[in-house]
């Protein structure tokens, strides 16, 4: 019954000596066993509960799967931040969904209460999480890697054999070989411990970090970005303030001294297209020449803004995002004189820049009759005319070559002192009314660059000029936060990838004098997971220190091997290290021990989830 007892101390010895060298392959916590009978948690019970769960890997997986899919919504329903416009229509077509939308926040999801508690929960998980991992990373790479455990041969990959080469010697040449191998290693007592891979660890900690780092820049740059758009006609300018946009959206922190100042001139556009086969008509040069200066003093510099390739001015990006034409044309009043003279952006409807827009004459022109009035004219322009015979006015090649302009005209009240705001592009015909022709309709007409359509009763004209200009337009875009997503994104892939393929693991060599005298080698290695790299790993490195310290001749050459270390034939190398038997290797399922009560017994657990 003693020397039961004392078997079994030696076994569980054993396995807490094999658990212990397996254990801190990695910076995961560690979870306790439940006990029975636990008593009342209690709220600080209960706090570190929930603190617990919240910092656990699963729970941050699971905040990140919760944060893709409340972001679905804001790319299928209409954002106030993004197209007001498109919201409004979203509200008239959808009486009973849109009052529902708005309770759940659905038309701001980014801004919207639930979405930040899980953005907020899953930046509080992931610091949780990383924090405490960190410093234990910290202390093992001050640290050395353990000590071996007394028995190597219990481990998944050993392998062994007798050598005349002193124990000195052989733990000098493994303690070099591993070194020269990028091994962490060190003697301690009879064995050489050694260990690598803290590449994955570091892999697996950065990974998170640039998590935290793409959460701070996502926030910061949706805080503080803006995002606004301009239309600029050849020979004109821009100047980076609110009043000059087109159109402007921003983030909630946003202020206008956070515009940076700049200002740009667009000297000329140029615009190339396919000839002809099946791509005739796309696009093959958009590029704008323009000189721009820095602040109210800066430099002026040229510079040219191409698809794809910004002007970028410090944090601001200037994009050439569009293109279209600008016809120029000279309104006269009834006496001949010049009221209007401006190149007239207008918006394309189709690829071959088929175009529309709106003349609007403000001020300076009196009717046939002395008072004051204001002219309007629908404008359609085609920069490649089919010809009278093709029935339609549409363009059918985007470059100028037949321009022409279809134009209606109106009197009246264009309501632009009314206070409301009004596109450039419409126009609003409530106070207007048609001229008329000769036969009582509409008055419109066709016009080539260089020809001039009369109004009726001595009202004036317009003039197509033969000069049609092109106009850019461009978005200017700061978000501050950008660079550091980017970084963030590339450091989350590089951490992401050395966490998957490097494998961090331990080897021990432990060299002692047999009973005979002659010197007994074990080799071992332990890594965190199943894998064929650390037996690999370890018959490479058993044969090259062999080489340095040669086996002998086994006392008795028939004898089968013991899993305490067994002599092999003289100047047979040790075998590939695994879980077959035979020479140079043990078993412990097929090669009992005598002195272990249980030679069947399972290595200790530490071992195997290590």
């Amino acid at each position: 019954m003693s020397d039961t007892t004392t078997d079994d101390t030696t076994k569980t010895g054993d396995d807490q000596d094999l658990g212990a060298a397996g254990s801190q392959l990695s910076t995961a916590p560690v979870e306790d066993a439940p006990t029975a009978n636990l008593p009342a948690l209690g709220v600080i019970g209960w706090a570190r509960w929930f603190w617990r769960q919240l910092t656990s890997m699963r729970v941050a997986l699971l905040l990140l799967l919760l944060l893709s899919l409340a972001a679905i919504p804001g790319s299928l329903i209409p954002q106030t931040g993004v197209d007001e416009t498109r919201v409004a229509d979203f509200r008239e077509r959808h009486d009973v969904l849109a009052p529902v939308y708005d309770k759940l926040g659905l038309f701001h999801v980014y801004s919207s209460v639930w979405f930040s508690a899980i953005y907020i929960l899953l930046f509080v998980s992931l610091i949780g999480c990383i924090v405490p991992r960190t410093w234990q990373f910290v202390g093992q790479l001050r640290g050395r890697p353990p000590g071996a455990p007394r028995r190597l041969t219990r481990l998944p990959a050993h392998t062994t054999w007798r050598t005349s080469a002193t124990p000195e010697e052989v733990r000098e040449a493994a303690l070099a070989l591993l070194k020269k191998r990028r091994f962490r290693a060190h003697a301690v007592g009879n064995a050489v411990a050694a260990e690598k891979g803290y590449l994955r660890e570091l892999g697996n900690l950065a990974f998170h970090l640039a998590l935290i780092v793409m959460l701070i820049a996502f926030a910061w740059g949706q805080l503080f970005k803006s995002e606004g758009n301009k239309i600029v006609v050849e020979g004109d300018g821009f100047s980076n303030t609110l009043t000059q946009y087109d159109d402007f959206k921003s983030g909630n922190l946003f202020t206008n001294d956070d515009l940076v100042p700049f200002s740009f001139d667009v000297k000329e556009f140029t615009g190339t297209y396919e000839r002809s086969g099946p791509n005739r008509g796309t696009p093959r040069t958009y590029e704008t020449e323009v000189t721009y200066t820095e602040g109210a003093d800066g430099e002026e510099k040229r510079t040219v803004i191409k698809v794809n390739k910004p002007l970028e001015i410090g944090d601001a990006k200037v994009y050439l995002v569009s293109h279209g034409y600008a016809p120029v044309v000279t309104v006269r009043d009834g006496k001949g004189r010049i009221v209007y003279r401006d190149a007239v952006p207008l918006l394309p409807l189709d690829n071959n820049v088929t175009s529309n827009g709106v003349v609007k004459v403000l001020d300076g022109y009196r009717n046939p009759q002395g008072k004051k009035e204001q002219l309007g004219f629908q404008a359609f322009f085609v920069p490649t005319f089919g010809g009278s015979a093709s029935g339609t006015m549409l363009s059918q090649f985007p470059a100028l070559d037949y321009p022409v302009l279809a134009l209606n005209a109106y009197h009246g009240d264009l309501k632009a002192d009314s206070g409301i705001p009004q596109s450039v592009y419409q126009m609003d015909k409530s106070k207007m009314k048609e001229f008329k022709d000769a036969d009582g309709q509409l008055l419109k007409k066709l016009l080539t660059p260089g020809e001039t359509m009369k109004l009726p009763g001595g009202a004036g004209s317009i003039t197509f000029e033969k000069d049609v200009k092109e106009w850019a337009g461009f978005q200017v875009v700061q978000e501050p936060g950008g660079g550091w997503a980017l970084g963030g994104a590339l450091a989350a892939i590089g951490g992401l990838a050395a966490s998957l393929f490097v494998q961090r693991r331990r080897v021990w060599v432990r060299a002692v004098r047999g009973d005979d005298g002659v010197t007994v080698v074990e080799m071992a290695g332990l890594g965190r997971s199943e894998s064929a790299k650390v037996p690999e790993e370890l018959g490479d490195l058993a044969g090259i220190l062999y080489e340095r310290a040669p086996g002998v001749a086994d006392p008795d050459p028939d004898s089968a091997p013991e899993p305490d270390g067994t002599p092999k034939p003289e100047g047979t190398p040790p075998e590939d290290p695994g879980t077959s038997s035979g020479p140079g290797t043990s078993d412990t399922s097929d090669t009992p021990d005598p002195t272990d009560p249980d030679p069947h017994a399972v290595p200790a657990e530490g071992a195997e989830q290590q």
